[in-house]
């Protein structure tokens, strides 16, 4: 009979500032997490604390300080190679029954947990890390844009995205004008506002890999009181657009027991057919093909019809969607990646979805499940 060893300690995989480790321990799978941030280890240890009376969220055994930083163990769920995530049901080749069960479950889980739990709450109480903070002096737009100009496309749109105004923007044939000077000056006071927001206990990142499989909730230092459309924002945007195409692309690391994500990135990768200026009209042309694997359609469509609709309908009826949800999408649009940053072909296709997004036609329930389609009479 062979015994099992008391101490078995797995490969440490790095998600954005900190480290993840699988560990064996006298017979028990603990998952250790280091982050050097003392501010954000208290955050996570307060942050699933809260999140434990509403969601299901591994138990968290241990949490103490070392070294440079701290250590938080985890119950450690089942998992594997492509297994385990949110993810791996959304690379499948196609929506399958168990992806529709999967969605069935965590919309109602949201929608339970957001309407016992939702109020208009001030904006200083509100978790602040993922728009607020970002937009406030200081924060991710003013490190990533502040006092600083770069092309729109390299080689492609050799035009400067402060000059953007002095252009019409030609969008797969619907028309746009995107002031790349004006929105920023327009998210920073849009969320310097002091009205109360909507307001539920959310985990506040929900994405494909914050979310287990089965259902669990993972990551915990924006948990707490979100603004609603904030969260909706965050998981429209990361299912249609960050999970399938750019955090591969730019951060590939997160993904590496996750191999089938990059098999499945060209279902989720746009394609720039055309991007010209016509100079005698002072009109730049931008065609591209929008791409979505199946799996990740049927995810966005279902959390639309079974959760934001249903909770719009009661929070706020007869309100445009567009115009709520269109400043927390712009601030994923420019606070996660900085664009300058990005591809030439990928920081366009950013920046026409961001003009897309800003436009008085802006429909979430088609911008999020992209399909080829003429534009809307206007």
């Amino acid at each position: 009979m062979t015994s099992r060893p008391l101490l078995r300690v797995g490969p440490v995989r790095r998600f954005t500032r900190n480290l993840l480790c699988p560990v064996d321990l006298f017979g028990h799978s603990l998952l250790l997490k280091y982050t050097r941030n003392p501010a954000e280890a208290g955050e996570e240890i307060n942050g699933h604390a809260r999140l434990a009376r509403h969601y299901r969220v591994p138990a968290l055994h241990a949490h103490l300080r070392v070294p440079g930083g701290h250590l938080l163990a985890y119950e450690r769920l089942p998992g594997g190679t492509d297994r385990g995530l949110l993810l791996d049901l959304l690379n499948a080749s196609e929506a399958s029954g168990g992806l529709r069960a999967y969605m069935n479950q965590l919309t109602t889980a949201y929608r339970q947990a957001i309407l016992a739990t939702a109020r208009t709450t001030d904006r200083t109480r509100v978790v602040r890390k993922l728009y607020w903070d970002r937009a406030a002096p200081g924060g991710r737009l003013d490190e990533y844009y502040g006092g600083r100009d770069f092309l729109i496309a390299d080689d492609l749109i050799d035009v400067p995205v402060s000059r953007l105004d002095t252009y019409d923007l030609n969008i797969n044939g619907c028309r746009h004008h995107l002031d790349w000077v004006a929105t920023l000056r327009w998210l920073r006071a849009h969320f310097a506002e002091t009205e109360p927001v909507w307001a539920a206990l959310t985990q506040g990142d929900p994405t494909d890999v914050n979310l287990a499989h089965p259902l669990a909730w993972f990551d915990y230092d924006t948990a707490g009181m979100n603004s609603i459309s904030g969260e909706f924002a965050n998981f429209l945007w990361y299912a249609s657009t960050l999970g399938g195409w750019l955090v591969p692309t730019y951060n590939p690391a997160a993904f590496a027991d996750h191999p089938a994500t990059f098999a499945r990135a060209p279902d989720n990768t746009p394609e720039i057919r055309r991007a010209d200026i016509e100079h005698t009209t002072s009109t730049i042309h931008i065609d591209y093909t929008p791409r979505l694997a199946a799996t990740r359609r049927a995810s966005v469509t279902m959390y639309w019809n079974q959760l934001v609709r249903p909770v719009a309908d009661r929070l706020w009826p007869g309100a445009d969607l567009a115009n709520l949800l269109r400043p927390y999408l712009a601030m994923r649009i420019l606070g996660v990646y900085n664009l300058a940053d990005l591809a030439p072909a990928d920081r366009l296709i950013l920046l026409a979805r961001l003009a897309e997004a800003m436009s008085p036609a802006f429909d979430p329930a088609t911008y999020f499940n992209p399909l080829e389609s003429p534009c809307p009479a206007p």
